[in-house]
């Protein structure tokens, strides 16, 4: 197997909800194909364009936004920066109008219920979340491209190899744990400290430490927005929003007028275990309610579990009181943990089931608890084990096709699991573990590989078939 360089920025994304590869991904391989147009063309020369939808992205695709997404990417928004409140009347206009216009700049006309086409019978080999792309232009060539939204906001194009003179070497290479572990053990160096050498062959460092607390910010930013947005979420579950009444009932009428002040409010509480577990439910809440309404979050490693690395690291930062320099540590050891699972597995929900979503994150954030609370670099991986050692298996069912029933609160037990899970570490000795890291990833790629697809985000099994729609949720 040839080494595949992950960055700590390909597993943490800056996007937008409420799937990482059934909204982001299809939204970035939408920009990709305008890049394919231009490349071969130009955009005022595409007469008329198709995008057909294949496999899970068709079947919970309309849940997901999968259409918006697409239908963003064509317009050249970017997931990134792009205003999160004028999506909606974007895409309505497009609708009501009949008009897609290409990176904003050439229109042509656009039927949304004829070009844009939902296979749900049809599944291409490579991947369950795939989409093709075509353009029509006006010399009478036809471009097509097709795509594959292969998990966390990655994607790959059919036919695109990526050469080895290409790959970016960073100076310690890792593929699974041991390797890790062993590079640990030959420099002297933690967890974070490995991956912050390899982040420097792809920028220099103080461009990554910016980057990290730039992707902090965006946590903060989306915990703080989703704990005071009340109302229900969109898609017709009719879900009331949570985390707003919670916040406010654990904060007894305590004031404050901005973030800092929040978590002032927050401390002013104590510290008594069920108030801090009530606190990190409503972290995890408020991100998630935030993902499923089309807010802006971070791949955490996707979206479906980007509440969990959030809630966790609130958690650390408030009742523990962390630096910026152990935020970043925590950024970087979570990462590092993703990418080997995204390797020796998958985050991929389409492929593994919520087991490589939440199971993945909760193992993230586990063992980066556990570094940031002087854990060894062993019992940061054995936290990570711990931590997906009890979620394998997990399927991804979501009612209706929406990130919202039960994915919301899978979130909440993540986050608590992540906890638990550093906790026992840090109370264990690793000498005595009777299971690695790299056997728990082997051990979940296997179960995914066996898992019916019924189970893999496809709203065919599980609660998706047993809850009737118009059920409110439980």
């Amino acid at each position: 197997m040839s080494y595949e360089p992950i960055s700590v920025f390909d597993i943490f994304k800056i996007g937008v909800g409420p799937s990482s590869s059934h909204t982001l991904g299809p939204w970035r391989a939408a920009l990709a194909f305008l890049s394919t147009v231009e490349e071969t063309s130009s955009l005022d020369q595409v007469e008329d364009i198709a995008i057909d939808l294949f496999g899970s992205l068709a079947k919970t695709g309309k849940g997901h936004g999968t259409d918006i997404a697409v239908l963003m990417g064509l317009m050249g928004e970017d997931p990134v920066t792009c205003e999160v409140e004028s999506i909606t009347s974007k895409i309505e206009k497009i609708r009501k109008d009949g008009i897609l216009t290409l990176k904003g700049t050439c229109s042509l006309s656009f039927d949304v219920s004829r070009q844009l086409v939902f296979h749900t019978k049809e599944f291409l080999p490579f991947h369950p979340n795939a989409l093709r792309f075509h353009a029509l232009l006006k010399d009478g060539r036809t471009l097509h491209s097709t795509y594959y939204s292969i998990g966390g906001g990655f994607i790959t194009q059919e036919g695109d190899e990526v050469h080895k003179q290409d790959r970016i070497e960073p100076p310690f290479p890792v593929d699974k744990a041991d390797d890790l572990l062993h590079w640990c053990r030959k420099t002297g160096l933690s967890i974070h400290e490995i991956v912050a050498e390899n982040e420097t062959a792809w920028r220099p460092e103080a461009e990554t430490r910016a980057g990290i607390m730039k992707i902090w910010e965006v946590m903060k930013s989306c915990m703080y927005r989703g704990c005071h947005t009340e109302g229900m979420l969109p898609g017709g579950l009719s879900v009331k929003r949570r985390a707003a009444a919670l916040n406010k009932k654990l904060l007894r009428e305590r004031t404050y007028n901005n973030y800092e002040e929040w978590v002032a409010a927050i401390r002013a509480g104590g510290s008594d275990f069920q108030y801090i577990l009530d606190w990190v439910s409503c972290f995890a809440l408020a991100v998630n309610e935030e993902n499923a309404s089309f807010g802006r979050v971070v791949t955490a490693p996707t979206n479906g579990a980007a509440g969990v690395i959030p809630a966790v690291l609130q958690y650390y930062a408030v009742f523990c009181e962390a630096s910026d320099e152990s935020i970043i540590q925590f950024i970087l050891t979570a990462a590092e943990i993703g990418s080997i699972f995204k390797k020796g597995s998958t985050i991929s929900a389409a492929m593994g089931g919520c087991q490589a979503e939440i199971g993945v994150s909760s193992s993230m954030a586990a063992a980066a608890l556990t570094e940031c609370r002087g854990g060894t670099q062993r019992q940061a991986l054995m936290a990570a084990e711990i931590a997906m050692e009890h979620h394998l298996g997990l399927t991804c069912d979501p009612i209706g096709g929406l990130v919202q029933v039960p994915c919301i609160e899978r979130n909440t037990m993540g986050a608590i699991k992540a906890i638990t899970a550093s906790q026992l570490a840090l109370q264990s000795a690793p000498d005595f573990a009777k299971v690695s890291l790299d056997a728990v990833v082997k051990t979940m790629w296997d179960t995914a590989q066996d898992m019916n697809s019924k189970y893999k985000e496809t709203a065919d099994g599980g609660l998706a078939l047993n809850i009737p729609l118009s059920l409110p949720e439980c």
